[in-house]
């Protein structure tokens, strides 16, 4: 039976293991951490039924790939659906714009706006293919067919929280899949994220997947040309393939015999981190049943969103008690970054008076505080000509990370999808 050694316990390294062992491998799996998910993942607290995501996460119906591992794994009966409301700020005030309902309603376009608005969206959605797309930035392309007012007043907004300073540099090609995959029906699974993954694991363990928890690589090396050496704090183990589904930066130290030609390819690759606070508060941020609020930067709000948790799920999951996500994506220098938890809540409490004026500092039970410096890649023009390749340098080692679902946005579906896609390559090379 021939061995292999997964590197990560996300979505990407858990369903690389239900791959392999389908085709016989004997897979190990060495995760840093003390429980699979990654940025996925989550947390239980001891007075909730469920758990909760440390960076807010949920599936679209439009999700095929993981949805079709979730029935594989015979849980699909645990997957829910449901239409939480989504709003953007304007002059003030919050509406929504998720649906051709709303679009119409808006009333910050005019008639001929919204019906540029519907056709627009209509041709990227059903006609426009990708690789044409990204030869052109998404702020070009989207000032040019939707107009200057429906530019800045919803997708710049956008663009600038998410990529901050490199707003202008995205191409359209990820806005495009951002409108061609993505439904407005939101889905979890029972008792959250990470119950999925806790399940999964067990699922894997009992089909002979070994999981090592807690265990951090130190290096991986190639034997003969054939075999890979994997040290593991302090003892060698030799496997027939290794998978590596960490950050394509943390590939680098772990194998620093890689040529310098890929060394740099993998550091002109740019990335952005995430900043999340949770709050646990003693009663709804607001009468509305907004689930996620979508803060232009321009509005001085100190995040890009908030996200009312227990406007999507009930809060009876969690105790009684209200859960609000407030996050951004910042570079990794950011003083949010180095600030306390504490000092964040101070800096935010404002924030969330202005979503409702009779918010106290009294209301919050508890709090959590995330940081990730590595949370979303940043595509550039013809970002299919930079990606790494699933093949690596080193012979049977194979990288398979977020940073290569492109055109498609981060998530649990594209590394499913691009795992799914990987497989033959990683067991056709010898």
């Amino acid at each position: 039976m021939k061995k292999a050694a997964i590197i990560g316990a996300g979505m990407g390294g858990l369903s690389t293991a239900h791959q392999l062992i389908k085709h016989g491998y004997e897979v190990t799996i060495f995760e840093k951490g003390e429980k699979a998910g990654g940025l996925a993942g989550g947390f239980f607290n001891p007075e909730w039924d469920w758990s909760v995501e440390y960076f807010y996460h949920h599936w679209f119906k439009s999700d095929k790939a993981i949805l079709k591992l979730i029935k594989e794994l015979g849980l699909q009966e645990h997957v829910h659906f449901y239409h939480p409301k989504t709003v953007m700020y304007h002059q003030g005030k919050f509406f929504p714009l998720d649906s051709v309902g709303a679009v119409l309603t808006f009333p910050g376009f005019s008639f001929i706006e919204k019906m540029r608005f519907g056709l627009v969206t209509a041709y990227i959605r059903f006609l426009a293919k990708w690789r044409p797309l990204e030869k052109y930035t998404a702020h070009e392309w989207l000032l040019k067919y939707y107009g200057e007012k429906i530019y800045r007043i919803n997708f710049e907004p956008m663009l600038k929280g998410k990529f901050g300073e490199y707003y202008k540099d995205i191409p359209m090609s990820w806005f495009w899949a951002r409108f061609k995959a993505r439904s407005s029906d939101l889905g979890t699974f029972d008792g959250g994220f990470q119950a999925f993954f806790d399940t999964f694991v067990e699922k894997l363990q009992d089909r002979g997947v070994k999981i090592q928890f807690n265990r951090s690589v130190e290096s991986i090396q190639s034997q003969n040309g054939k075999s890979v050496i994997v040290k593991v704090e302090g003892q060698k183990y030799t496997f027939d393939k290794v998978i590596v589904t960490s950050s394509p930066a943390a590939f680098l130290e772990l194998a620093p015999q890689l040529p310098e030609e890929y060394k740099q390819k993998v550091l002109k690759n740019k990335s952005i981190g995430a900043v999340v606070l949770l709050l646990s508060i003693k009663h709804p941020l607001s009468n509305e049943k907004y689930y996620w609020y979508n803060l232009p930067k321009s509005t001085e709000y100190p995040f890009l969103s908030l996200v009312e948790h227990t406007n999507f799920l009930n809060s009876s999951h969690f105790g009684g008690e209200y859960l609000v996500y407030c996050g951004d994506y910042l570079p990794p220098e950011h003083e949010y970054f180095s600030l306390t938890k504490e000092q964040l809540i101070e800096r935010f409490i404002p924030s969330l008076k202005r979503i409702n004026p009779q918010f106290d500092r009294s209301w919050i039970r508890s709090s959590w505080l995330f940081r990730q410096p590595y949370a979303q890649p940043i595509p550039e023009l013809n970002q299919s000509k930079r990606l790494l390749d699933i093949i690596t340098p080193i012979n049977n080692v194979f990288l398979v990370t977020m940073s290569q679902v492109y055109p498609w946005d981060r998530g649990t579906n594209y590394a499913v999808d691009m795992v799914n896609n990987s497989i033959k390559t990683i067991l056709g090379e010898s």
